[in-house]
């Protein structure tokens, strides 16, 4: 008996240690490593990545990220859902899906409003997904474009654009500019009002929504679009909705290496490098615009969640902020218990807990768009 309770006494002290090693150690250097292995090591030369790819900072901040990834098995009812919507033939009475646009053929999906074939043509939204710059496509929204259609009473465009690595940042506002070329040219034959274009985007979507904006109104020679059209275009814009967007470009990246993402991230590679994050910011960008440049962003409105890790909420403070001192119209909605990937979910359906919430926030901010023109 005394020599069977040494052997359980000695068994559960050696056991434990092996536990707790594969606990604290193990298992988060196997996460972290095979995270960094399929999206990227850090940018040091030689060996000395490795060393850095090691460092348990790194490593733990990296292993939690990965870790918090797993709540998006909560969402697999709604991935069904859209995957089942899209694909049935007979939805297709709601929207004209893969229109191509612009240089590059991308495609777009166009949601009929419901007062289509009434009297008068009806406003237009163009939603731009999120993604980190590197993931989304357009499938993914069909059923946020077919509610907001329904909730704004609004004609929805969902375009593609090219995310990383068949495009850059660059690439990308080119392809929002030229889905929104696209719908001056060619709404009108869909009894869309192409004098009355609302931009909504979410996560970095918001961001290119920013940015598009701004290297119109500065008909900025990097769109390769005449200077003309890009003056037309944005007269038509009415209106900016911002969702948990990403603003400051250099503040982001310093968010990513406080939790030990920004290797992994695709952001820093869609930006061509660091050297290119002020010229990519919004915040910063719009500092240097003349009086006359400020006079053609419209109106702008930002909604964030208070409990959004990924993108902090002082991204759309600091924005609402700059556009404030520089006397552009801003109004800002930081919203309770939301966090960032429900900003966007909430949308897709009115039985999402915060579906109300966040579409009475941009329902009165898109009427008043309307209403101002």
């Amino acid at each position: 008996m005394v020599i069977d309770l040494y052997r359980i006494f000695l068994r559960y002290h050696v056991s434990l240690p092996v536990a707790a090693g594969a606990l604290f150690v193990g298992i988060p250097y196997s996460i972290s490593l095979v995270a960094q292995w399929m999206y990227g090591w850090p940018n040091k030369p030689g060996y000395q990545k490795y060393v850095e790819a090691l460092k348990p900072r790194r490593i733990y901040g990296l292993t939690r990220a990965v870790l918090e990834m797993l709540k998006y098995l909560q969402y697999g009812k709604l991935y069904f859902q859209w995957k089942s919507w899209y694909k049935n033939v007979h939805n297709n009475k709601h929207y004209v899906k893969g229109i191509t646009f612009g240089r590059r053929g991308n495609k777009l999906d166009l949601y009929h409003s419901p007062s289509m074939g009434q009297s008068g043509s009806s406003p237009v939204i163009v939603f731009v997904y999120g993604g980190a710059w590197g993931s989304g496509e357009r499938s993914m929204y069909c059923l946020l474009a077919l509610q907001m259609a329904k909730e704004l009473n609004a004609a929805v465009v969902c375009p593609d654009y090219s995310t990383y690595p068949k495009g850059n940042v660059l690439n990308m506002v080119q392809d929002i500019s030229d889905s929104l070329v696209w719908l001056k040219e060619k709404g009108r034959m869909y009894n869309i009002d192409t004098d009355r274009i609302v931009l909504i985007g979410h996560s970095a979507g918001a961001h290119l929504c920013a940015l598009t904006t701004l290297f119109l109104a500065a008909c900025a020679e990097e769109l390769a679009i005449h200077s003309a059209k890009q003056r037309e275009i944005t007269s038509a814009l009415k209106g900016i909705i911002g969702l948990s967007g990403v603003y400051n470009i250099i503040d982001h990246y310093q968010h990513e290496k406080m939790r030990g993402v920004e290797y992994v991230s695709t952001m820093h590679k869609a930006m061509d490098g660091v050297e290119n994050f002020e010229y990519y910011s919004p915040t910063d960008m719009i500092k240097k615009f003349t009086e006359d440049q400020l006079k053609r962003v419209p109106p702008v409105a930002l909604l964030h969640g208070a409990n959004d890790i990924i993108v902090p909420v002082e991204s759309s403070l600091r924005f609402s902020e700059v556009l404030t001192s520089l006397s552009v119209k801003v109004s800002l909605y930081l919203l309770p218990k939301i966090d960032h990937t429900e900003m966007v979910t909430s949308l897709m359906s009115p039985d999402r807990h915060f579906y109300h919430t966040v579409y009475s926030c941009i329902k009165q901010e898109y009427n008043k768009f309307i209403a101002l023109f």
